[in-house]
């Protein structure tokens, strides 16, 4: 696997050697000097260049970064439009057989020189005209936990223990499909969400969870941690029913740890109330545990 350096001789290597292109910025997790790194982590680069259509038309110039495992061109895909219009902005995500990933999006300079800045994981790279300022030092705090307003800390609640009995209907019918989704697509996110606010208050507000919060078994005390991996059930009612009284064991714990450390309110009878309901249709489920 090419290293770290040779892959920023080829990304610059790539500008210096076409007039076209005008500036290279970095953003993402190589520009976040608190991440720990890895050889799979993205480079996300930005070319800057008097126009995307040479790199749209004729895309002979990926042969410059290695051989391509699987490739995406997002702004042209019909399942996932970005809006940008291929002229101002077009991206393509690139895996190469040696392991290294370099995500690269050609801007128009116009359009670049408006959306720089705006992350701010960014450096500069190179800059053949001046056109951009130097930025400030990368750092992540925009990706920071924020401090729950009490409106926002009592939503998460009620969506937890609302949407947690939907688990327990598809279990009783025994529909697996609609049982996962509801644990994973609309109860698991408010469970992470109380989690980050825990760990944010465990760390001053001061640490970003990281993409799809995985950073948190770090982040939390072992025996939390430790249950939040018992949250992630095989495809069977008995796991699925264990791993929704794991949630809403692990929520309450949470819940309760924010609340008191924040001076909030936990609505303790919705909880008793949801859980209540669960455990009736628990007991009266043909998929229960034995």
């Amino acid at each position: 696997m090419r290293s770290e350096q040779e892959m920023f001789r080829l990304i610059l290597q790539f500008a210096r050697e076409r007039e076209e292109i005008r500036a290279v910025i970095l953003n993402g997790s190589r520009a976040n000097p608190a991440v720990p790194r890895d050889c799979f982590q993205d480079f996300d680069v930005v070319y800057g260049v008097k126009s995307t259509q040479p790199f749209i038309q004729n895309k002979s110039w990926i042969s410059h970064f290695g051989t391509i495992a699987v490739m995406q061109e997002p702004d042209c895909s019909a399942l996932f439009e970005d809006g940008n219009p291929p002229e101002c902005s077009y991206g393509y995500l690139m895996q190469f057989e040696d392991g290294n990933r370099i995500d690269c999006i050609f801007q128009r300079l116009d359009w670049a020189q408006n959306h720089y800045g705006q992350d701010p994981l960014t450096v500069l790279l190179l800059d053949k005209d001046g056109l951009f300022a130097p930025p400030a030092a990368p750092n992540d705090r925009d990706y920071w936990v924020k401090r729950p307003a009490a409106k926002e800390f009592a939503d998460c609640c009620n969506e937890f223990w609302w949407v947690a009995t939907y688990v327990a209907k598809g279990l009783w019918r025994q529909e697996l499909l609609f049982s996962l989704e509801h644990l994973n697509a609309y109860v698991r996110p408010m469970l992470h969400m109380m989690l980050s606010w825990e760990a944010g208050v465990r760390t001053g507000f001061t640490m970003s969870v990281g993409k799809c919060e995985k950073y948190l078994p770090a982040l939390l005390p072992r025996e939390h941690a430790g249950l939040l991996l018992k949250t992630y059930p095989a495809a069977d009612s008995h796991c699925i029913w264990e791993a929704l009284f794991a949630m809403a064991e692990l929520f309450h714990q949470s819940a309760v740890f924010v609340a008191g450390a924040m001076g909030l309110c936990y609505d303790q009878a919705q909880e008793d109330g949801s859980l209540g309901h669960i455990r009736r249709v628990y007991a009266a489920s043909p998929g229960r545990p034995l």
